[in-house]
């Protein structure tokens, strides 16, 4: 099998302020601290003689390959994002950056926030904006009836509260 792999189709290209902050974050924390430390850990293992049977030398390595393609990613992506920081004029939709209520047939309440692709996290109640339940989401308004589909069957649910705080 060869090495080649399709290019991944790209998410949105938009993201929330404290998105943007964690990216560049990780970006300086990458770059600025764990590089360095990582390249003087090569230093020493190299001076150790043998390389093929050095451990400390090989996987110093892949991790600095690791870094630095990590590194190659946030700068590019960070260069093509687009930051929305301001509150849609009409409040009353879901949109990108809102906090949505939702209520199951059960009566059992969740509370997401619609986020772009990079900074999307299920377990703070982060949904990707590309992901079918916030899309399903999108342009919809209080009580209204979202229809969203899932491994399971198609599931309802009911948006009970929306806000941009």
């Amino acid at each position: 099998m060869g090495r080649y792999r399709p290019p991944r189709q790209r998410g949105s290209k938009y993201i929330t302020p404290e998105g943007e902050q964690a990216l560049r974050e990780e970006l300086h924390q990458l770059w600025k601290v764990e590089r360095p430390q990582v390249t003087d850990a090569v230093h020493e293992a190299a001076k150790n003689g043998d390389r093929s049977e050095n451990g400390d030398y090989i996987y110093g390595k892949r991790r600095l390959r690791e870094i630095d393609s990590r590194v190659r990613f946030l700068n590019k992506r960070l260069d093509e994002l687009e930051v929305v920081a301001r509150v849609p004029g009409d409040t009353t939709k879901v949109f990108f950056g809102a906090y949505v209520t939702l209520e199951d047939e059960a009566g059992i309440a969740q509370r997401w926030r619609i986020v772009g692709p990079d900074e999307f996290d299920v377990a703070q109640g982060k949904l990707s904006m590309d992901s079918p339940m916030a899309r399903a989401l999108l342009g919809k308004r209080l009580d209204d009836e979202v229809p969203v589909a899932t491994p399971a069957g198609e599931r309802v649910y009911y948006i009970t509260a929306i806000d941009y705080a």
